[in-house]
């Protein structure tokens, strides 16, 4: 029992680490329509502006990590004007993939150059060091801090996306840009907020995973691969979808490395090609994707 108390909880963590970091992704590859293969290294680049800011600089894991998704965001938004905004929408899904494929590249070689190809970790606050008595089963407060920020993640992702004018507005402004422009949308401006948003959650998600997914010098390149499964599986554009998906490969995943672990990640893309197998379009697919 506490075994499998013990997968349960730690594939949930693990699973709502993959739905933070991987919902940015969904949301612009479903509502957006672009292949953004660099999502995965503005996470990285999140870890790794926060683990600097923790051990070089000395602050709080609270302002560490705070700064670094800002600074995150404010170095993704130049290039949502100067290179994304040239191909939302577009139909040569090659070029999207060459162009986010390349940038993925060049953030990897300058996050090595800037800080070393080293493992880096996060130092986490005391608060977050011990553990949770939930009666049957102690589990790490960390873990159980990072389950609480997904059902929030989840939480107001949908209420932003489905009961707010923000939604209304970017959800026309995907359908038919002319006619939301015609009656006076700021289609730029909502797509810059969208772009912020995902490498928001991104950067979140690289220094919440510090501990399940290490913040290595390939990581971008390393882990796009899960966050793709997770869109893949849950479908491009849902909130939920991503949820569900990156839960149960999440749990998948942990149970095989639990019990079999020389199996190495063979349950995470099995249960993958299983599940879209089943479904092709993922667990749940927005009209617009």
């Amino acid at each position: 029992m506490q075994t499998v108390l013990g997968i349960a909880i730690d594939g949930v963590a693990y699973g709502m680490i993959l739905f933070i970091i991987s919902v940015g992704l969904s949301v612009t590859l479903g509502l957006m329509r672009v292949v953004n293969l660099a999502h995965g290294a503005f996470a990285m680049v999140g870890g790794y502006l926060a683990s600097f800011a923790a051990q070089r600089l000395g602050l709080p894991f609270e302002a560490a990590a705070a700064g670094a998704i800002l600074l995150t965001v404010a170095l993704a938004l130049p290039l949502e004007r100067l290179l994304y905004r040239r191909i939302y929408g577009s139909a040569n899904e090659l070029a999207q993939v060459l162009l986010t494929i390349g940038l993925t590249f060049v953030v990897v070689a300058g996050i090595n150059y800037l800080f070393g190809p080293t493992l880096k970790r996060i130092p986490l606050p005391g608060y977050l060091e011990g553990v949770v008595d939930l009666g049957p089963k102690a589990i790490p407060t960390h873990r159980a801090f990072v389950i609480a920020v997904g059902v929030a993640a989840i939480a107001g992702l949908w209420w932003l996306l489905e009961r707010t004018d923000f939604g209304v507005k970017l959800r026309a402004a995907v359908d038919d840009p002319a006619m939301a422009a015609a009656l006076g949308i700021r289609t730029e401006r909502l797509y810059a907020a969208t772009f912020a948003l995902g490498v928001g959650l991104a950067a979140l998600g690289g220094i919440l995973g510090a501990e399940l997914l290490p913040l290595e010098p390939y990581y971008a390149i390393r882990y796009i691969v899960l966050f793709l499964a997770v869109v893949a599986v849950g479908g491009a554009g849902s909130v939920f979808g991503s949820a569900g998906a990156a839960l149960a490969l999440g749990i998948i995943d942990t149970a095989g490395k639990y019990l079999i672990p020389d199996f190495g990640e063979f349950f995470f893309y099995a249960a993958m090609i299983l599940i879209l197998f089943r479904w092709p379009n993922g667990f749940f697919r927005r009209r617009t994707a």
